[in-house]
């Protein structure tokens, strides 16, 4: 169950008064208009990062020219406001007070930020620019290429009661067999329905337990209901580059890796690119299966607290002895991601970097990591939907409790 206490609060029913289920919803609202470090509330020291035009980019990571929006130290917790794109985008009409009201969401429900962005001049091309609305970034100072940024996630909440599931033309794991409504000419923001794209809004509802679930219609009438597990799909470090990087396509500074088991609980370790490492993140999810299938997960807007700790090039040690491209782990696994626009080479590279990780952190020779990791390792397609693919294993902490380390 998530229970949201924040500076500013909403209780109101989200779906007008006939949705008693979202009656005691708190919505996350915008606690600062600016970074700041909050003084007060349940996230009290915290620095904090909201979304606004100030601070946000759309459909673009940053890159090695990009200011930071704040600059904090090693050892700093941040919490960041961030605003799915969906609901936003120009298929669904630019317009999200438009959109949202339009499904039945109470227009308080709807948040500020996003009604900012879709009536800004904020230039977005939907057929040129990634989706993404991405928050940041962030300076971690005296970080330097070679370094490796530590980011604990140490919390990602629902900020309003809904999200959107979207399946577009040309994308998801089968194009040209979904969506099934055919383009037509003009199709704009002005005129959404000629994409021909398909988004299925969803409301989130407390179940017996008291637990948050998905909540899907079906024509047939009853419902679809599935667990949340909120995570941010987009976290990463700015790329070494002057050039502008689409948000789509992850990569060996992290960016859109699609991995679902990164919610609250998990580490990230980034091999930092530029000085200050300029961390972002956003693509918030309330909850994803591996593959990713139709395009989009349940997408929806979340408050995400890192902390972040820098590890110095010869000085601090790191999981698997070095980081060259993200490594994971949670409390269970070690995660391995492979990426690429091949599934059959991300799966090479995912197995490939887990040899390396079991040999250089616990010694183990490559032919028996290699025997291991086939007979007890699970490896699963992240997403099949990013133009670069993803694949990951999930190796069991639990199996290597012989060798002094600190696992469960």
């Amino acid at each position: 169950m998530f229970k949201n206490t924040v500076l500013s609060l909403v209780v109101l029913s989200a779906l007008g008064t006939s949705a008693s289920y979202a009656d005691s919803f708190i919505m996350l609202k915008q606690m600062s208009n600016k970074p700041v470090q909050l003084k007060e509330g349940d996230y009290k020291g915290n620095y904090y990062v909201p979304s606004t035009l100030d601070t946000i980019t759309w459909g673009y990571l940053p890159n090695k020219n990009t200011k930071p929006v704040l600059s904090v130290a090693s050892g700093s917790t941040v919490t960041f406001d961030t605003v799915s794109h969906e609901g936003l985008l120009e298929d669904q009409g630019r317009d999200a007070e438009k959109f949202f009201t339009s499904k039945g969401v109470n227009a308080a429900f709807i948040l500020d930020e996003a009604k900012a962005i879709t009536k800004s001049t904020l230039d977005h091309d939907f057929d040129k620019d990634g989706p993404h609305i991405v928050t940041g970034p962030i300076e971690i100072k005296g970080a330097k290429p070679g370094d490796v940024l530590k980011v604990e996630v140490l919390k990602v909440e629902p900020r309003v009661p809904y999200g959107v599931i979207s399946n577009r033309h040309g994308k998801g794991a089968l194009p040209g067999e979904f969506p099934k409504k055919t383009p037509q000419a003009g199709a704009s923001a002005a005129n959404p329905e000629r994409y021909g794209n398909v988004s299925v809004f969803t409301p989130i509802e407390k179940n017996a337990s008291g637990d948050y679930e998905g909540v899907l219609e079906t024509a047939s009438g009853p419902s679809i209901r599935f667990p949340l597990s909120p995570f941010m799909g987009l976290m990463g470090v700015a790329a070494n580059t002057s050039e502008k990087v689409h948000s789509v396509p992850p990569s060996l500074y992290g960016g859109n890796i699609d991995i679902n088991e990164l919610g609250a609980g998990s580490t990230v370790y980034y091999p930092v690119q530029v000085d200050g490492a300029l961390f972002y993140t956003g693509d918030s999810h309330f909850a994803q299966g591996d593959g990713e299938v139709a395009l989009t997960a349940l997408e929806a807007s979340a408050r995400a607290t890192f902390k972040f700790t820098l590890l110095k090039a010869g000085k601090d040690p790191v999981p698997g002895k070095k980081i060259e491209q993200p490594l994971a782990e949670n409390a269970d696994f070690w995660i391995t991601p492979g990426l690429d626009a091949d599934l059959d080479e991300a799966m090479k590279k995912s197995t490939r970097e887990a040899i390396r990780f079991l040999n250089q952190e616990y010694g183990i020779d490559e032919s028996t990591a290699y025997a291991y990791l086939s007979a007890a390792t699970d490896f699963e397609v992240s997403q099949v939907v990013d133009k670069t693919k993803g694949v990951h294993a999930k190796i069991r902490k639990s199996d290597f409790k012989e060798f002094g380390k600190d696992v469960k």
